[in-house]
């Protein structure tokens, strides 16, 4: 076939990847029977984070609890996963990608039922928020490590790519219409098992995948570093999302702890309590490692991989990318329910032409791989996607009819679905196999703190205004367009051509 190679041949994978990743892989052609049941298992964790929103009220009267308990299971969610990805990526290194991904299914599946079934909100939050958001951080590592150690060559391993992050996107895109379908047709319990549903089929076809056994001793799990990480990335992201309660800078109502006023409305935002300890903590943990490191044992993830300036550049693109999609979703979203009074069916409606333009790129991503570096890709998504919010800020307005949305709308995805693909691929082809464990913890934190942002930064301009129209609206997508300004600049500045790298220490990290 045109896109095989020897397995012997080395990879040089455009936009910064270092030319490793062939030795050992099974090979691209026979591998292609994995990437439906990552593709599913991505789709519907990424649906899972944006179906809820259309359901809230719905599920807070029957649950008889309030829309800010419903919100908390939300953010519960997105923290848990955010917190506990780079442990779940080190747990599939040591104890196998298949086994932690089947674990991962088994656990998030036994919190969709338990979600389903849940008379109050103690049930809904351990449920969703905790067993679906710890079998989100079991299962999702192990889908972009097995990608990448399948597929020895860069162009189909980037149309694989293109198959997992688009159903990603996808699920994120297309969560409030499919979620709004089935909780007016079947009411709200449906939307949980039909997860349950969908996590059957996947375990059912993953049976058959093939994950090349650890060689070696198995390597102690660094349990100090896992707290200190998951407690330093809750503090984070726990603190931008109380943006939207609290305000970024000046408090909007009183910060209490057991009844005790501790920061008076109009002082400084409790938020960068959060946001202060919890930089303090991630710097704690690094300083950890590196302690670990130099006693010569295994640390939680190699200090090594922040070393690389692709990579770095790369997870860059990554957050800001999801920061951009998940931003815009919920603005629109916003925007189009309370100022055009849409409903959740004709709000994810018009949402339409976004998720057909991510579906659109992500399908195309392997042939324009052939023809494009990675880092074009990234730039010229980055350049799309800016063009599509410009579009959107130039013709929506109030009495603006529907087809005024298609052309941003439709901008925005095919924009968004080229970078969903190629970062993911720069990312994750800058460290050989042996770091693919740690590399792809990492890099689904970054997307998690990206989607946790953009919900955090768009929503608390909006909370903050009396009517979200207008120019709030505006301002909303215009600081939206600014951060993508940015992260069309860092895409600019990764390297054309793979930069040198070091292989990891065989004498400090046992062979896979």
């Amino acid at each position: 076939m045109r896109d095989q190679q020897r397995p012997d041949q080395a990879v040089r994978v455009p936009g910064g990847a270092a030319p490793w990743l062939a030795t050992g892989s099974p090979s691209a052609g026979g591998a292609w029977h994995l990437v439906l049941p990552l593709a599913l298992a991505q789709f519907i964790s990424s649906y899972a984070a944006s179906s809820l929103n259309v359901a809230i009220s719905t599920i807070a009267a029957d649950l008889h609890t309030t829309v800010i308990g419903m919100q908390t299971t939300i953010t519960l969610f997105t923290l848990t996963m955010a917190a506990l990805m780079i442990p779940g990526s080190k747990l599939s290194d040591l104890f196998g990608r298949k086994t932690c991904f089947m674990a991962g299914l088994a656990v998030y599946g036994i919190g969709a039922l338990i979600a389903s079934a849940s008379q109050g909100l103690g049930a809904m939050i351990l449920g969703n928020s905790l067993l679906e958001g710890i079998g989100s951080a079991l299962m999702i590592p192990p889908v972009y490590i097995l990608v990448t150690v399948s597929f020895t060559d860069a162009r189909t391993r980037a149309k694989a790519f293109g198959a997992v992050s688009g159903a990603g996107g996808l699920g994120a895109a297309a969560g409030p219409l499919l979620g709004g379908l089935v909780t007016n047709s079947l009411g709200w319990r449906a939307m949980f098992l039909l997860q349950v549903a969908v996590i059957v089929a996947i375990i059912v076809l993953a049976r058959d995948i093939v994950d090349p056994p650890r060689q070696g001793p198995r390597p102690p799990f660094d349990l100090g570093g896992a707290v200190l990480s998951a407690a330093g990335l809750f503090l984070l992201v726990l603190g931008i999302l109380q943006t939207g309660t609290y305000g970024w800078f000046v408090s909007r109502k009183d910060f209490t702890v057991a009844g005790t006023v501790l920061i008076p409305q109009g002082g400084m935002s409790p938020v960068w309590l959060f946001i202060g300890a919890g930089a303090v903590v991630l710097s704690w943990f690094f300083r950890y490692l590196l302690a670990r490191e130099r006693k010569g044992r295994e640390p939680l993830i190699h200090r090594r991989l922040f070393h690389n300036r692709t990579a770095n550049l790369g997870l860059v693109v990554q957050t800001i990318q999801w920061l951009t999609m998940q931003g815009s979703f919920f603005v629109i979203s916003v925007y189009l329910q309370q100022v055009h009074g849409y409903n959740p069916i004709q709000t994810g409606l018009m949402l339409t032409p976004a998720t057909v333009g991510i579906l659109a790129s992500s399908a195309a991503a392997g042939r324009l791989a052939r023809r494009h570096s990675q880092r074009r890709l990234v730039v010229m998504g980055f350049v799309v996607t800016c063009a599509g919010m410009a579009v959107l800020l130039a013709l929506a307005r109030a009495t603006s009819g529907n087809t005024r949305f298609v052309p941003g709308l439709l901008l925005m995805g095919l924009g968004i679905g080229v970078m969903l693909t190629s970062a993911v691929t720069i990312v994750q082809s800058s460290f050989p196999d042996a770091d693919q464990g740690d590399i792809s913890g990492l890099s689904r934190a970054a997307s998690n703190l990206g989607s946790s942002l953009g919900t955090a930064l768009a929503g608390s301009i909006l909370v903050a205004a009396a009517h979200p129209g207008g120019r709030p609206f505006a301002l909303s997508l215009t600081t939206l367009l600014v951060i993508s300004v940015l992260g069309l600049a860092a895409a600019w500045r990764i390297p054309a051509q793979p930069e040198p790298a070091r292989p990891p220490d065989r004498a400090a990290r046992p062979a896979r």
